[in-house]
Order: structure tokens, then C-alpha cells, then sequence
């Protein structure tokens, strides 16, 4: 579950005499959020950000989604001004992967602006899934997810600018590739920076235990003459490794053996952490390419005119970069979800057309990586981890109208942008956002309450995920609320109808929950393709003329199933969650968000 990636320090005498690495990473943390809170709602002077940020989209719903926010952003003054943002959509058609998106976003730049943005600093932010693991990111976008941060609150979006703020002082013309739901934390020497300044392409690389470097990209470094590890390291990339297995890592001499380091030197943390006594690998987060690089990319894109099959911007590109890559990786489609007829051979074209360019590396010793993608990783970070929460200053209560939360050690629960009555009640690990919760409301532990209405009596079970959405049907305002447990894996799927008592709602069979629903098992239960059948595209959620209406009538179907109690829903309209994202009504969610802060901005006296 927990994809962090812990630091380490310089040693010997040296780390003795400075701050301790978790002390340094809050405070290089905090100075990047101050800067740029002082940089929101400002115009930019040139070199002093970024030229143009991209975030890229799944498809037209999406990218209309995303637009309409960046605008209220925009409006709002929540973002520097004097940048060009942009949302760039994939082509409709196959699944290209964020490789795909990185080649067709080179396309859109070079229709826009020409030759001009040869001189162009770029961030180029990968959001065009639809977050199936963590679906309250699912209508309105994985990049703004929001934080327990900031006033406003910060969402992924701004999270990701603030801390790149210094790289663009330092960094030649080309493009910086990242994921919109990851954060890189790191700590330098205070007269030290990042360039991104060197051919071809750079990525920073931080220290991790070899369990990680199994999910991660790893780094076969060429050999380092200094004994003494520091902070910052430039160094070069021998080798790229996708995803290795643990033996994969020690045949290619990715591996680092511990020695140089004693205790004082690693960053604290729990179990997941680095040990002193451990071999360790160096991951990936993201990377540079510099303009021609980008050129390059771009002039092959043309060329074959379509994509049709899935593209991984870092084990595509990456593994074809560094002396010591080979062609071999190219045929190993193991870690591939889907693989197309034309995988392998478009590898090869990219590994071709790739070979001999230099991929430099970023060494940042006292760094973390934190992924928030899933619902796991989410209420962990924002309700029990205090790693994160003292290095970012996240809070309990940010932005909302709600009574104290006692603090306690191990985990509180988090409200972000949400107003609740006083005699509500959310139990600790769980977390409610742009919600209204009434008096007779009782949250329990671990759940997820996002963009809800809930004004009667309502007691929502441990582990619960409740997320309502607005919909256009035949141009009439409905709402869908989609509840299920936190931990239900909503990608798993089924080729037959026969098989789908091998999917699980809530912990139940969910052969089992459509008996408590009086629903049947028919081909019309699933939306779309009817070979992939799962919870994504099962037909259960009822359609409600009012918000709150919505999240009662849900949260009924599931306390049924909890309580194995029938609850018919056979006189309801039903739809999947694949089916409410195309009906979703993008700009009466964000009406609902407004209300919400503007009553929580007028009895705060902000406004």
C-alpha cells in the first residue's frame, strides 16, 4: 500500500553538524509552499515560472472538466497568472498510455505555438485516467484532488507547482514529465539547486528499499569516486530497469550496499522505511527531456500517424536510454495490463529511435516519494501518517465549519472544504470533503464522504467510500451516489455473467448483494463492454431527483447489504459509475463546492 520512499543523508561528521534529514526536508518543504503562496494570484515576471503548464485528459468530457476548472481557478487568483495552462486531450480511439499523451501532447504544443516554444519552459502533468482506485478523483480529475492544505485549499495542482518552484530557474528549454498523483519532497544544500541543464533526458532518483524498486523504475548507476553520499548527486544512468524483480536488480548491479551511512543518517519513519543495514536501489519519480529530445519524440509521432496501443512514458522511453540499454525489454510485455498487437513493435521503433541519447540522473539522498492513488493511500496520508502531515502542515480541519477534532497519536480524521453540524460525528481515519453533514450524521471509522448532502438521521459503516455526482439526463439536473467499501478492487472484472460471484461489494459476494437488491443477473446489469464485466460497470446506483435524496437512497443499498436486509431497487433508474461520468453535470459540482466555501468564507468573516 504505502509507495514512500524515504531519504537518506550525508555521512560522517558532516550530517552530525547539521539538522537532522526529517527537520531539513520540513523546513526546505515549508519554504517552497510559502513561496509559492506568495506567487498565487501574481503575475509571473518571465524566467521566474513556468512558460506553459499542461495537464493532459482521457478524452472531451474530461478535458471540458478540466478547463472549467482551471478557469475558476484562474478567476479565483489560486494560481500564478502571465502562464499559458493548457489541458491537452488524447484522440479519441485506443488507450495510448501516458507515453501516448506525452507524444500527442508534443503535437498540440507544436500546433499552438510553432517554433516558439523551442525556447519554452514546460510541466507537463499526466492526469487522463479515471482513477478507478481512488474514485472520488473520478469526475473531476486526479490533479485536483484536494489537500488538507492552504486557505483556499490547496488541490493536487498546486501541491505539484509549489514544490517544482525553483526547477524552472534552473532549467534549459524542454519539458518536465509528471504524474498527477505523486509528491516528491527533497532537501538540498541552502546554496545548492536542480539543474535540468544537460542533453538529452534527466530524472531524479531517490533512495528506496528493493520491495519499492519492484513497482518503481530503478536506476544502474555508473560508478561514484566520492565515499560521502551528499544530498544532491549528479550522476549518470548506465541502465534503466521497469518494474524489476529482486533478482532482476542485483544481476544488473542496481543495487547499493549500505555502510557509508550510520543511524543519525536516514530519515525516520515507519516499517516501509530504509534500514541501516539494508540494500537499497534508486527509483523513479519524474523526468526532463530537453528540446531536441522533444523534437525527436515528435517527428516519429507525425510519422506513424496513429496510435494503438498503450505507451509508458518511463518504461518506454527510459529503458531505451544509457549505454548499457538493449532491446531485450522491449519483448517482455509482463507488466503490461493490455497488451496490443502492436506493443512490440512500436517498442522497438521508440528503443531505435531512442538508442545512444544520455539519461542523466538527480540523486536526491534526503528525499520522499509519496503515491496518493488509491483509497488506502489517501486516508492514510491524510489521518495517520505524521511524516507527511508535519512535512507538508497538513490539518484536521481545513477550510470547514466543524467542532474541534481531538488530536490524538495515531490517527484523527480529516474534513477538507466541508460544513457539519455539531452534533455530527466522524470517526478517527476517515475523511469528508466538500460534504454537508447534519446533527443525526455518525461517520465511522476509515470511510470516505466526498461532495455528499446528508441532512437526516444516518449512521455510514466502517470502511464506507460515498461519493454523489450531479448529472445532465435529458437536459434535467439528477444526482447518483456510488457507495461501496473503501477496499472494493473496482478494476477487477469477469468475462461471463456465470463468473461475477467472484467480485466482492463491501466484503460480500456481490452475487449475494444483487439478491438483497431483487436485482437480476442479465447482460443489461453492466455497461459497455460485456466481456469486462466488474463493480466499475455493474448498473446499481440509483438516480434521485435531489443530492440528498441520492446519498440516502445509496447509502440504504449499502446498510442492506451490510445488514443483509432486502432493499429493493428495482423502481430506480440505475446506472454504473462508467455511466455516471458520461452523464456528469461538471459545472453544477463545482456550483455546490462554491456554496460550500462561500457560507464557510462569510461565517469565517474572510469575506
Amino acid at each position: 500500500m504505502r509507495r514512500v520512499q524515504r531519504g537518506l543523508r550525508e555521512g560522517g561528521a558532516m550530517a552530525a553538524a547539521r539538522d537532522p534529514p526529517e527537520v531539513s526536508l520540513r523546513e526546505a518543504t515549508q519554504r517552497k509552499l510559502r513561496r509559492f503562496s506568495e506567487l498565487r494570484g501574481k503575475l509571473v515576471a518571465p524566467g521566474e515560472f513556468w512558460d506553459i503548464v499542461a495537464i493532459t485528459a482521457a478524452d472531451e468530457k474530461q478535458e471540458l472538466a478540466y478547463n472549467h476548472q482551471l478557469s475558476e481557478k484562474l478567476k479565483r487568483k489560486e494560481l500564478p497568472l502571465g502562464v499559458q495552462y493548457h489541458v491537452f486531450v488524447d484522440p479519441a480511439g485506443a488507450k495510448i498510455g501516458n507515453g501516448g499523451s506525452t507524444l500527442c501532447a508534443l503535437q498540440h504544443l507544436e500546433k499552438l505555438y510553432g517554433d516558439k516554444w523551442n525556447s519554452f519552459i514546460i510541466l507537463l502533468i499526466h492526469s487522463g485516467g479515471y482513477s478507478q482506485r481512488l474514485p472520488n478523483a473520478s469526475a473531476l480529475g486526479k490533479i485536483f484532488t484536494a489537500l488538507p492544505l492552504g486557505n483556499p485549499i490547496y488541490q493536487m495542482l498546486e501541491l505539484k507547482l509549489a514544490m517544482y518552484i525553483d526547477f524552472p530557474l534552473h532549467m534549459n528549454p524542454g519539458i518536465l514529465v509528471t504524474c498527477a498523483d505523486d509528491i516528491e519532497l527533497y532537501s538540498i544544500g541552502e546554496f545548492e539547486f536542480i539543474r535540468f541543464d544537460k542533453p538529452g533526458f534527466t530524472a531524479l532518483a531517490h533512495p528506496s528499499t528493493l520491495t519499492i524498486g519492484t513497482t518503481h523504475g530503478v536506476f544502474v548507476l555508473d560508478p561514484f569516486d566520492d565515499l560521502k553520499h551528499r544530498d544532491l548527486e549528479y550522476r549518470s544512468c548506465h541502465h534503466f530497469l521497469h518494474k524489476p524483480s529482486i533478482e532482476k536488480m542485483y544481476q544488473f548491479n542496481a543495487v547499493c550496499r549500505p555502510g557509508i551511512f550510520c543511524q543519525q543518517d536516514f530519515a525516520g519513519g515507519d516499517i516501509a522505511d530504509l534500514k541501516v543495514d539494508s540494500d537499497y536501489v534508486y527509483t523513479d519519480s519524474l523526468f526532463y527531456m530537453d528540446h531536441k529530445s522533444a523534437k525527436m519524440l515528435l517527428a516519429f509521432y507525425e510519422k506513424i500517424g496513429t496510435l494503438n496501443c498503450e505507451i509508458d512514458a518511463y518504461g518506454d522511453f527510459l529503458q531505451a536510454l544509457g549505454p548499457g540499454a538493449t532491446v531485450e525489454y522491449t519483448r517482455n510485455t509482463s507488466n503490461v495490463i493490455k497488451e496490443g498487437s502492436e506493443l512490440v513493435e512500436m517498442r522497438q521503433r521508440i528503443f531505435h529511435l531512442l538508442k545512444g541519447t544520455s539519461l542523466n540522473v538527480v540523486v536526491l539522498n534526503n528525499s520522499k516519494f509519496y503515491h496518493i492513488g488509491t483509497t488506502e493511500e489517501y486516508l492514510f496520508y491524510f489521518t495517520s501518517d505524521n511524516s507527511l502531515k508535519s512535512e507538508l502542515g497538513l490539518q484536521s480541519i481545513t477550510f470547514s465549519i466543524f467542532p474541534d477534532i481531538p488530536e490524538c497519536s495515531c490517527k484523527t480524521s480529516c474534513i477538507i472544504q466541508s460544513i457539519l453540524d455539531s452534533r455530527c460525528s466522524v470517526a478517527p481515519g476517515s475523511v469528508v470533503e466538500y460534504s454537508r453533514l447534519g446533527p443525526d450524521v455518525s461517520v465511522g471509522e476509515n470511510c470516505i464522504i466526498s461532495g455528499s448532502y446528508i441532512l437526516t438521521k444516518a449512521a455510514l459503516p466502517a470502511h464506507s467510500f460515498v461519493c454523489s455526482l450531479s448529472l445532465k439526463m435529458n437536459r434535467c439536473l439528477k444526482y447518483s451516489t456510488m457507495a461501496f467499501g473503501v477496499q472494493d478492487n473496482l478494476k477487477k472484472s469477469v468475462k461471463t455473467l456465470s463468473d461475477i460471484k467472484l467480485l466482492q461489494f463491501f466484503g460480500v459476494c456481490f452475487l449475494s448483494c444483487l439478491d438483497v437488491w431483487n436485482l437480476k443477473v442479465t447482460e443489461e446489469l453492466f455497461s459497455g463492454n460485456k466481456t469486462c464485466l466488474s463493480l466499475w460497470t455493474a448498473r446499481i446506483f440509483p438516480v434521485c431527483s435531489s443530492l440528498s435524496d441520492s446519498v440516502t437512497t445509496s447509502l440504504k443499498m449499502l446498510n442492506a447489504v451490510k445488514n443483509k436486509s432486502a432493499f429493493s431497487l428495482n423502481s430506480y433508474k440505475l446506472l454504473s459509475i462508467e455511466e455516471m461520468l458520461i452523464y456528469k453535470d461538471v459545472e453544477d459540482m463545482i456550483t455546490y463546492r462554491e456554496q460550500i466555501f462561500l457560507e464557510i468564507s462569510l461565517k469565517s468573516n474572510l469575506i
